[in-house]
């Protein structure tokens, strides 16, 4: 007998009925010294799975380079999971969606200009196997079948709302059971005829997702698979954020309706996000349609979810245990309360550096004819410099970027001109070459790849040409700047507030809690604690704060870092106690 099965109506473990009561807690999000707590807190609400996502591009940043450790060893973190007594759900793409770059899938795969992503293309399959050859060995001792917390697999993700290649289906399913997976197989999607067409296999179990109206997406569930048990794999109990909207919120009476919907009609879950922690680094994701040609996501991935970024249960948390203690009996377990936090107030930053006064101890130039995007260049995230010596004189003309990926500051001779962004693709910039000619310098920032949709092949930096007018602009110097190592930035004193400018100042910690850092008086930029890459802040909003985890501070003297692009009013930075994503 399969230890995780289903009948007509029910999933089975060990042959007795189970009501998957799942949330969704992505170890790439969560630093590892936090894992412990936030399951405890999954286990506390009334849930007996956890779900996660398999980040590909994380695991192997270069082609056959892979990574399973630290905040990436992924079988630690299900092991943690077991001994939580929480059963697993693992969605190992290729790819994930997510809200995460590229939906998951490495930048690298778009150096080949031919590269078909998501579909039968056979360099696009010789990778999957690749990472699949060293991804599932891993996972296979975890599974239920030989004692592990593992019950279920998915294939590939929300197909549907891309293709409709099933020869791509079917290979990933063969490859999962070439590989020893033994577990129940399903697909998740949208409760929409093309997608449930689309995304799915005959015999493969079908979940569907969704945030409302569960009678309606079960019942179109129900066309395409009139018996099996129902489950949402995805319950969107809040949303993501993108830079200039507004915070999303969903109260929880609306939350808890739907839910009460979903469990009323017998059917399994899984809390997307349960908790969705923090886009870290440079690895949040975007959308490109249909709202706005380029909408790049925020570095918090807080969600509206029952634990908000810092772990700490929500309203919506308590509501949601009220209910689901309805349906199933709860634990033993206390309601967690919020963890503790500092405000650290104000840090002064005593140092900087020029970005162009650094190059040579931040990349190496590469000459070419012709603008090379990142990818070409065997780089996935950061900033690209490219520079280009300018004959004089020319009167006024449009400066035009073909093919920007994604917001480029335009400098002559080193003073700043103006700025243009790919969700602005009409926009040009007024120039006038002096006499004696000029530099041009045009530093491009990659704000996240898409990661959903049909605008996936989404390379970073230039991806065309540059104009004067109507002629393109050639011989260019281009510095890859990845922003990874910061170690030999030459920084000096008096601090000087134009940008773009790294800034360093030190600060003193005497006990190691969560704290959230603030600028006041800042434009846009990136921050780094300890070295460690917190992500983006933008004056546009809606996130007003960035969440600093306690495990990335030590006793006695911390290091920040700041790369302002533009000027600074500040010559400080304020830590608080309070989380602050509003507008």
């Amino acid at each position: 007998m399969d230890p995780f099965t289903f009948d007509d109506n029910n999933f089975l473990l060990y042959g007795k009925p189970f009501r998957v009561l799942s949330g969704a807690l992505h170890y790439f999000r969560v630093l590892p010294e936090l894992w412990d707590d936030r399951m405890a807190k999954l286990k506390a609400m009334g849930l007996n799975t956890l779900e996660t996502y398999v980040a590909w591009n994380l695991h192997e940043p270069k082609p056959g380079v892979f990574n399973f450790e630290g905040q990436l060893d992924i079988v630690k973190f299900i092991n943690l999971a077991a001994k939580h007594g929480l059963q697993v759900i693992v969605r190992p793409g290729p790819y994930i969606c997510s809200e995460w770059d590229l939906g998951g899938l490495p930048a690298w795969l778009l150096k080949d200009s031919d590269m078909q992503l998501r579909c039968a293309y056979p360099p696009f399959l010789k990778a999957v196997d690749r990472f699949f050859d060293a991804l599932l060995p891993r996972l296979v001792p975890l599974q239920i079948s030989q004692g592990g917390p593992i019950i279920a697999l998915q294939i590939e993700n929300e197909y549907g709302s891309y293709g409709n290649d099933k020869n791509y289906l079917t290979y990933l399913e063969k490859g999962l059971y070439n590989r020893d997976i033994d577990v129940l197989l399903f697909t998740s999607d949208g409760p929409t005829d093309e997608m449930l067409q689309y995304g799915t296999l005959p015999h493969v179990l079908k979940t569907v997702n969704f945030g409302s109206k569960a009678e309606t997406a079960f019942a179109r569930l129900k066309e395409y698979q009139p018996s099996g048990p129902l489950m949402c794999m995805e319950f969107w109990n809040g949303w993501f954020d993108h830079w200039g909207e507004e915070h999303h919120k969903r109260t929880p009476e609306v939350a808890v309706a739907e839910l009460e919907q979903i469990l009323a009609a017998g059917a399994s879950v899984n809390f997307y996000m349960f908790h969705g922690g923090s886009n870290f680094g440079f690895m949040n994701g975007a959308n490109a349609r249909p709202a706005r040609s380029y909408q790049p996501t925020v570095n918090s991935y807080d969600s509206d979810a029952p634990l908000d970024e810092a772990g700490d249960p929500t309203p919506k948390y308590l509501a949601f245990r009220e209910v689901l203690g309805r349906y199933t009996k709860l634990d033993d377990l206390p309601v967690p309360q919020p963890a503790p936090k500092m405000a650290l107030g104000e840090v002064r930053l005593t140092e900087s550096a020029d970005l162009f006064d650094a190059l040579d101890v931040l990349s190496k130039p590469v000459f070419s004819a012709v603008p090379l995007s990142m990818e070409q260049l065997d780089q996935n995230y950061g900033f690209i410099l490219y520079s280009a010596q300018v004959s004089g004189p020319r009167d006024e003309v449009p400066l035009t970027i073909d093919g920007l990926g994604d917001r480029a500051q335009v400098f002559l001779n080193g003073v700043p001109v103006g700025v243009l962004e790919r969700e602005f693709p009409d926009r040009t910039l007024s120039i006038i070459i002096p006499a004696e000619g000029a530099m041009i310098d045009i530093l491009v920032e990659n704000m996240g790849r898409v990661n959903f949709g049909p605008d996936l092949f989404d390379r970073k930096g230039i991806n065309g040409g540059v104009r004067l007018g109507q002629q393109f602009l050639f011989n260019w110097r281009i510095s890859p700047l990845p922003l990874d190592n910061l170690a030999r930035l030459p920084f000096t004193t008096p601090v000087v507030k134009n940008g773009p400018r790294f800034y360093r100042g030190s600060f003193e910690v005497s006990e190691l809690k969560d704290t959230f850092l603030t600028l006041p008086g800042w434009d846009k930029g990136v921050c780094w604690i300890n070295g460690f890459n917190l992500g983006r802040y933008w004056k546009r909003g809606p996130q007003r704060s960035i969440y600093v985890p306690a495990p990335l501070l030590k006793t006695g003297s911390n290091e920040l870092v700041i790369l302002e692009l533009h000027e600074t009013t500040q010559e400080s930075v304020v830590f608080t106690d309070k989380a602050q994503l509003e507008l």
